[in-house]
Formats: structure tokens, C-alpha cells, sequence
């Protein structure tokens, strides 16, 4: 035991050492000759970050096609694709930025957003300002609001598992099996999936982890100049804010993390899915419940019994003979499932769900119908999807005996119906993945790092309410905002002044409360004075028509 202790510390002395010569040479000097060179992850993150940090951002106008208004500006950032080999292959990470709107005394530097997935990009974040978005006035004079697209996503090396066009393409089959067969056929498609990613995106999958993305945000912070990280993540992003607070828990200087995931290594990635299934039932069932109480206005019944079986009808229909050929139950549900991610989906999710009662079918085609010619937009759902699976898979160890799917996801249906197959189906890739499958790391709070701001809505689907808990207990110093009895994914972005104030007053001060925050809920939907029976509502992938969410506030770990 002596002697390994010995050896440890003369192992960590050579390590400093080292470390110290890589960092401090001339750039010409520091690179091994052999590209393959390997390092410890931990310093080849500091190599990678002294480089950026000396390298710098070259901002300029985004290009044309990416959306993004002046006086948003964008560059990239260079990252190790493995950061075990800092010299190797480098990938290139999107960023865009837009400065602050106060004076030069009120800057606090840049605040970097990522919106969850695992596959969401940030880069809409500065149009926050463009867009005048009252809820963030008072931050963006404080704060540069920066954006990126994590590894693999957008325009940051994206990976792809599968031609888009025949990933969008529709009626897929119905997720709930009827039979062996079925689940047969399910299993193909996942295995085929699989396959794809490997095919495709090959050499990118090892490195698609959580720790390898937190580790380019730091070297993304690095390049932005700052010393310290001000952070907002969303979803996913939360997971990915409680990783890099663990990995590097001293470069923290504000961290705000909104509906979380549940950190727990055994909880990454398999229970997190079956967690939401059960989540997602019981948010439903709050929709239903509303609707129901609605009925003069949506006529799809008085009760919940009455509204779900309003959905069974509608869902049967579709299975036999797909509304215009096209919409099937799996598309519906891609469509429905909106409802029970945001409050914001609730309202035209049940004017056109009203408008097929009603007797126009054409309604929810036109809302949920892919655009096969939209051929960019349906590129950048496969992207995403392609990312969603690769980190999941990659994150973590899956079950790989199809019987323990079977039983689990059998057992979850009988009770919580509504996605516990679609889900099972989406995430049945990881059973039979190509590539290397990793051990979560052990988020908790290190020394150094500052009070962390942790809200949650109390009802959330995607990601239950238990997830903040458990963060919060790691997190030594952390305070938790609960936004009691409400379910929308996304708080910081609702009109909530009990939860508006304090994020900005974290932002603006460093300062949380004393203790732990119960809020009550922000305002619940209203349904409009009569159902618009004709109104044609504009499913999420389709567009941002009237209460529907915009992209940059869609952060589903889905």
C-alpha cells in the first residue's frame, strides 16, 4: 500500500509536470510529433482550452442561410474530437453571440445557453434580444447571450444515422405492438438504426458523450475570454450543466439549471426513459383533464374517461386507414405529445384535436404532415434525432437482453399508455450500439463551486420532478425553485414573477434565498370563448404559428 502511494504521487508530480510544459510551451513546441499521443482527458481539456483561450473567437456575420439577424455574430471554436489526444483530429464548434445592452459598467461577461435534447441547438438564444424578449431585459444588459451547437449537432460536425428524407417519411408503424411480430419488426428497424449511425458517423460516436461536450464548453468558455462560466441549460442541459459542474466546479460563476434530469449513474439513460413514460401519463392526464373542462368550448367531452376515448377513436381511425394516406398513430403521437411537454401546446393542440371531431380531418394532416420538400428541415430532425440516440447510447451502459425491454416496457404499458412504447422503440438502439458505451460519471459538487439556481415545475413530463431533488442534493449550496402544482418543461421562460425575479436576481447579484422557494404556479391556459373548429394549427416541426412554442424554447429530452 506504501509503495503504491508512492508511486501514485510520483505518477501525479510527472502528470503536473507535464501538464506545465504542454501548456506554457510556444504553440510550435507544445505538440507531440506523434498526433496519437495520449493524454489524461483532464489535460487534454487543458491543453485544448489555453489553445482557444489564445486563439480567440473571429466574429463575424452569420452566414445568410442560418437565420440569425444582425447584430448576432458567429465564429467557431476548435476542439479536440478526442480530448485524450489534444493534437489529433479537431472538430469545429458553432457559436454566435450578441453583446450586451447596458453600459460597460453593468457587463458581467457572456451567458451561454444550451436547451437540452441531447441534439437542441443554442444558437437562437441571441434572438432573446433581437426579438425584445421582456423576460430577459434585464440579463442581456448584463450579459453577452451566447449560443453554439454542441458536438454533432447543426453546424458543429453534425452526425447522421439515416437519410432524412426516410427518417421523416410517413405513416411509420404504430409504436403499440399487437403481436410478436410486431415487436419484431420494431426490433429490426432499431437494430437497422443502429447500424446506420455506425455506417455513417462512425468515427464521431466514442467521443458523443456528456463529459466530452462539457469539456468543449469549456474550452468554448475559454475562448470567449472568460475566466469563469455563467451558464443556462435546459433539459438535457441541466445534465450537462451538473457534468461540467462536477468536471470543473471552480470555473463556475453563475449556473442556472431548469427542469432537471435526474443525475443519478443509474439512472443515465434506461430508468430516465421509463421515468418519463410514467411522467408523461400523468401529465396527459392534467391536458385531458382540461379539456374535459372545456367542453362548451372543444366538445370532446365532460370527463377525461370521455376525452380519452375521443383519442382511442381518433387513434384507431388513424391506424386502420392513415388520415390522407399519411398520419398514422405515431405521427399523432409525435403531434399529441406536445400537450404534455408545454402549456403553450395545449390550446391548438385541442382546436385541431376539436377541428377532426368536427369533421376536419384536413386539419390535423396539415399540422402534422411531414414537408418533403422542406428537405433542410427535415436534415435538421434527423441530425438532432442522430445526436439524441448517439449520446444516450454512448453515455451509458444499456440493457442488451430484449427480454428485460420486453418486461419492463409491457409492465409500464398496462399502465401509463400513452408514449411508454414510442419511447421503448426510440431508445431501442442503444440494445445493440457499435460503438463504445461509457460509465456516467458521479455528479456532485467539487470544491470552488458557487451556488447553483435549480428550477422545476412540479408536473414535468420529460423530466420528473425527483431529478431536481437529487441534483439539489448533490449540489452542496444550491437552491431549489419549485413552481407548485404547474408541469410546462421550460420554467425560466414562463411569465412567473416569483421565479422571474429571483433568476434575474441570481444573474444580476449572485444572490439566491436564504432557503429553498415554493412558487405558485404561472397562469394556466385559457381555453378561447369557442372552439375555432376550422383552425388550422401549425404542428411544431411546421412553423410557429399563434401559441405555438418557438424552436429556441423546445429543450426535450425526448
Amino acid at each position: 500500500m506504501i509503495r503504491n502511494a508512492a508511486l501514485g504521487s510520483a505518477a501525479t508530480l510527472i502528470t503536473g509536470a507535464l501538464a506545465a510544459s504542454l501548456l506554457l510551451a510556444p504553440p510550435a513546441a507544445a505538440a507531440p510529433a506523434d498526433q496519437d499521443f495520449r493524454l489524461p482527458e483532464a489535460l487534454g481539456v487543458q491543453v485544448a482550452a489555453a489553445r482557444a483561450a489564445r486563439t480567440g473567437i473571429d466574429w463575424k456575420d452569420c452566414p445568410a442561410d442560418w437565420g440569425l439577424e444582425k447584430p448576432i455574430q458567429c465564429g467557431w471554436v476548435k476542439v479536440p474530437l478526442d480530448y485524450a489526444k489534444p493534437y489529433g483530429k479537431s472538430i469545429e464548434i458553432a457559436v454566435d453571440r450578441i453583446g450586451s445592452t447596458g453600459t460597460k459598467e453593468e457587463r458581467q461577461g457572456a451567458l451561454v445557453y444550451n436547451p437540452g435534447g441531447p441534439g437542441g441547438s443554442g444558437m437562437r438564444f441571441p434572438r432573446r434580444v433581437t426579438t425584445k424578449n421582456p423576460l430577459w431585459a434585464n440579463a442581456s444588459k448584463a450579459y453577452d447571450f451566447v449560443g453554439f451547437d454542441p458536438r454533432g449537432v447543426g453546424h458543429s460536425a453534425p452526425i447522421s444515422c439515416i437519410d432524412p428524407q426516410e427518417f421523416v417519411k410517413a405513416p411509420k408503424a404504430d409504436p403499440v405492438p399487437d403481436s410478436e411480430a410486431d415487436k419484431r419488426a420494431q426490433r429490426k428497424l432499431a437494430a437497422e438504426y443502429a447500424d446506420g449511425c455506425k455506417e455513417r458517423s462512425g468515427e464521431m460516436l466514442p467521443h458523443m458523450t456528456t463529459p466530452n461536450t462539457a469539456r468543449d464548453l469549456d474550452v468554448v468558455r475559454a475562448a470567449l475570454g472568460e475566466r469563469k462560466l455563467n451558464y443556462l441549460g435546459v433539459s438535457y442541459g441541466t445534465y450537462l450543466g451538473g457534468v461540467y459542474a462536477t468536471l470543473f466546479p471552480t470555473h463556475v460563476r453563475r449556473m442556472i439549471v431548469d427542469s432537471v434530469v435526474d443525475p443519478s449513474q443509474d439512472n443515465i439513460w434506461y430508468e430516465a426513459n421509463l421515468g418519463q413514460d410514467v411522467a408523461f401519463q400523468m401529465r396527459w392526464n392534467d391536458w385531458q383533464d382540461w379539456v374535459a373542462k372545456n367542453d362548451a368550448v372543444f366538445h370532446l367531452g365532460d370527463t377525461r374517461a370521455k376525452v380519452d376515448a375521443k383519442w382511442q377513436e381518433l387513434r384507431g381511425k388513424a391506424k386502420a386507414n392513415p388520415l390522407g394516406g399519411i398520419v398514422g398513430p405515431a405521427e399523432l403521437i409525435g403531434f399529441f405529445q406536445s400537450a404534455p411537454y408545454y402549456d403553450s401546446s395545449w390550446v391548438p393542440v385541442a382546436q385541431t384535436f376539436a377541428a377532426w371531431a368536427a369533421g376536419d380531418e384536413q386539419a390535423l394532416v396539415d399540422a402534422i404532415a411531414p414537408d418533403m420538400s422542406d428537405t433542410k428541415g427535415n436534415a435538421a430532425s434527423e441530425n438532432s434525432n442522430a445526436v439524441y440516440t448517439a449520446v444516450e447510447c454512448a453515455d451509458a451502459k444499456w440493457p442488451t437482453s430484449w427480454t428485460k425491454w420486453d418486461r419492463d416496457n409491457t409492465k409500464l404499458h398496462e399502465k401509463y399508455p400513452f408514449l411508454t412504447w414510442s419511447n421503448a422503440w426510440m431508445n431501442l438502439p442503444c440494445a445493440t450500439w457499435r460503438s463504445k458505451q461509457s460509465t456516467p460519471i458521479e455528479v456532485g459538487a467539487g470544491r470552488g463551486l458557487p451556488p447553483v439556481l435549480i428550477v422545476q415545475s412540479e408536473r414535468d413530463a420529460a423530466t420528473p420532478y425527483k431529478g431536481a431533488v437529487e441534483l439539489h442534493r448533490r449540489l452542496a449550496g444550491s437552491r431549489l425553485i419549485t413552481e407548485k402544482g404547474a408541469g410546462s418543461h421550460g420554467v425560466t421562460s414562463l411569465v412567473n414573477s416569483c421565479v422571474n425575479t429571483r433568476v434575474d436576481a441570481y444573474l444580476l447579484t449572485g444572490k439566491v434565498d436564504a432557503k429553498d422557494v415554493t412558487c405558485a404556479p404561472h397562469a394556466a391556459p385559457v381555453a378561447p370563448a369557442a372552439a375555432a373548429a376550422t383552425a388550422t394549427a401549425q404542428s411544431l416541426d411546421h412553423g410557429t404559428g399563434a401559441g405555438w412554442p418557438q424552436r429556441e424554447e423546445l429543450p426535450a429530452v425526448r
